[in-house]
């Protein structure tokens, strides 16, 4: 009998998926909970389950070739953590079946204490079924080939009529990244940062380095839309809302970016430092401009007070630019039926609201609110719980893509 020849590992060759909004088995399934209960998954768990028993069996017998053994081993490490963690839900859901049906016994017999202690129970085997569905959805959708890459990330004012509030919130949204890297226990290197003349901020770009950094923030890429009564001028005694905007870039830079470079390709301007708050400024010309002519793509570093190593840092954001395009490239080639937001991506798209006259925070693309900007500004548990929800959005619709996939398959061969 053959083994089923797909493994939790080749999800990501299927298909690179992102967070895309569409079909209605999308909206329905929006956490992990709830694909497990869909009626393909269920069968699809459990046909990797009959197969992970049927190579365990087959590996205990003992009677194979050594080329049959090795295969089988690396097939079973595949599925061990997928089968252990399916066992475990199944276990779980047994118990709570058995907690309902005395639940119904001790009500009839009015046995409230007994109760209380079941309910209690059957509350926290629901919250451990719960962890364990987000389990299952990590351990079926593999990491991406950048996921554990430290990051270049970018920030710039937009444009609005009438006020300066989109420094104000650039400047707010890169101390939020920048204490979300402190929160992380991650590196965060100011490569530059060029001050607005009211306080606020117009540009700024920082390297930040650390475990599972482009995972955390590569759907932080975007536009991020700010609505608030600004704190000086006409606007904020008239009380009149503003609309601003400021966007996000992410790029992933793999320790080792094989990208060539030409001398000819580049032209090299140096200036004078501005600095954050009157930090790092100096009188000498060690800012660094790089200007990649092919391309047009353009690098500042003034971080550093050396001109030489300010230069080194431009190099390596420029080469982490250049090998973007080619990650680009390569997924919309793989995807060009579908819309891509990975990342750099469709910067136009506004992905998030931070209006400040209701203190709340909308990511459109998961339709998630969350109340007090002022805890999620901090760079905190508020920031890192939304992060982690659009991820688990992310894998549910990884696989649910997947499993519509095999629905379709399952409709064409029928």
């Amino acid at each position: 009998m053959g083994m089923h020849n797909w493994g939790p590992k080749s999800l990501l060759d299927t298909a690179r998926f992102t967070l895309t909004f569409g079909s209605q088995l999308r909206r329905k399934h929006r956490d992990s909970h709830g694909l497990w209960k869909h009626e393909a998954m269920q069968k699809y768990l459990e046909t990797l389950n009959k197969e992970y028993q049927r190579v365990s069996h087959l590996l205990n017998a003992g009677s194979i070739s050594d080329f049959e053994e090795r295969s089988l081993r690396r097939r079973h490490a595949d599925l061990s953590p997928v089968a252990a963690v399916y066992q475990e839900i199944k276990e779980a859901e047994r118990e709570v079946q058995e907690l309902e049906a005395m639940c119904k016994e001790l009500e009839s017999r009015e046995e409230k204490q007994l109760l209380e202690l079941a309910l209690e129970e059957k509350e926290t085997l629901g919250k451990k079924i719960d962890t364990l569905c987000k389990k299952l959805s990590q351990t079926l959708v593999p990491k991406q080939k950048y996921d554990g890459s430290p990051v270049i990330l970018e920030v710039t004012a937009g444009r609005t009529t009438g006020g300066d509030i989109c420094q104000q919130f650039t400047k707010e949204m890169f101390e939020m990244y920048q204490n979300y890297a402190d929160y992380k226990s991650w590196t965060f290197d100011i490569l530059n940062y060029t001050p607005a003349e009211i306080g606020g901020l117009h540009h700024a770009a920082a390297q930040i380095s650390g475990d599972d950094v482009y995972r955390h923030l590569k759907y932080e890429g975007g536009t991020h839309r700010v609505q608030r009564i600004p704190e000086t001028g006409l606007s904020s005694r008239m009380q009149r809302i503003h609309t601003g905007t400021m966007s996000v870039i992410v790029l992933p830079q793999p320790e080792e970016v094989d990208i060539k470079v030409e001398p000819k390709d580049l032209r090299i301007d140096t200036f004078r430092a501005k600095g954050a708050g009157g930090q790092h400024v100096n009188k000498t010309d060690s800012a660094v401009r790089i200007v990649h002519l092919p391309t047009g793509l353009t690098v500042e570093c003034q971080q550093e007070r050396s001109q030489q190593m300010n230069r080194e840092l431009a190099l390596r954001t420029l080469r982490a630019k250049l090998y973007q395009q080619i990650v680009e490239k390569q997924l919309s080639q793989e995807q060009s039926a579908r819309k891509l937001q990975l990342g750099t991506r469709a910067q136009s798209e506004r992905i998030r609201t931070y209006n400040f006259t209701q203190d709340r925070v909308t990511d459109h693309r998961i339709s998630y609110d969350a109340r007090n900007i002022k805890e999620i500004l901090s760079g905190k548990e508020a920031l890192d719980k939304l992060i982690n929800r659009l991820l688990e959005f992310a894998e549910v619709e990884a696989l649910t893509e997947y499993l519509e996939n095999l629905q379709s398959l399952e409709r064409g061969g029928s």
